[in-house]
């Protein structure tokens, strides 16, 4: 089963909260990708999978300082990983929806500011960080020139956050520090002037 939208995303992270609150344990993780997408209103599509890109320490009535985003740790914390089984197994669901498979981009870097932009939203013991319309740009541009270019759905999810010519050239200089080999050179800026001609912005 997928999570199909925004509400099944909601559902199964509240599902993880409850258990983590009956087991007296609390975490906050920040997430990306097409759950991130789902719950900003960006997208509204199905996804197999929740992202984790970062941890923080979480806080009784607050969200998480930003000073706090660290990677997450190898393995993840047990407590976690037992209530997300758990939900997996009662919603029919991958049993790696809930991963970090994100984290390797602490190797080369994550954008400029981005763990102060990150937007938290709390389910029951789980806060869950949100990264950012601005961040996530960089990111989809990322993976677009990573992966297929414009065929790609990390292409479409790109043109759904509709970035501005300032935000696209942010987002250049941050990509062209993930790879500076000739050839992804190349394809990023293929992909960068479809995006341009594609949402006619200079």
């Amino acid at each position: 089963m997928h999570l199909t939208g925004s509400a099944d995303v909601e559902h199964a992270l509240g599902l993880v909260g409850e258990l983590l609150a009956a087991a007296g344990h609390e975490y906050a993780v920040a997430i990306l990708g097409g759950a991130a997408l789902n719950l900003l209103g960006v997208v509204d599509r199905s996804t197999t999978d929740v992202d984790i890109l970062a941890f923080a320490t979480p806080q009784t009535d607050v969200a998480p300082e930003p000073s706090t985003l660290r990677e997450p740790p190898v393995p993840m914390p047990a407590p976690l990983v037992r209530a997300a089984a758990t939900v997996a197994r009662d919603l029919g669901l991958d049993p790696h929806w809930l991963n970090a498979g994100p984290a390797l981009q602490w190797r080369t870097g994550l954008p400029p500011g981005m763990a102060d932009r990150v937007m938290w939203r709390r389910y029951s013991a789980l806060w869950v960080g949100l990264v950012a319309r601005y961040d996530l740009i960089s990111f989809k541009l990322f993976a677009a020139a990573d992966s297929s270019g414009p065929r790609s759905v990390h292409y479409q999810d790109l043109l759904a956050l509709r970035p501005t010519a300032a935000e696209l050239d942010d987002a250049l200089r941050w990509v062209q520090t993930q790879d500076a080999s000739p050839a992804f050179a190349d394809v990023l800026d293929q992909v960068a002037m479809h995006v341009r001609t594609d949402l006619d912005i200079a």
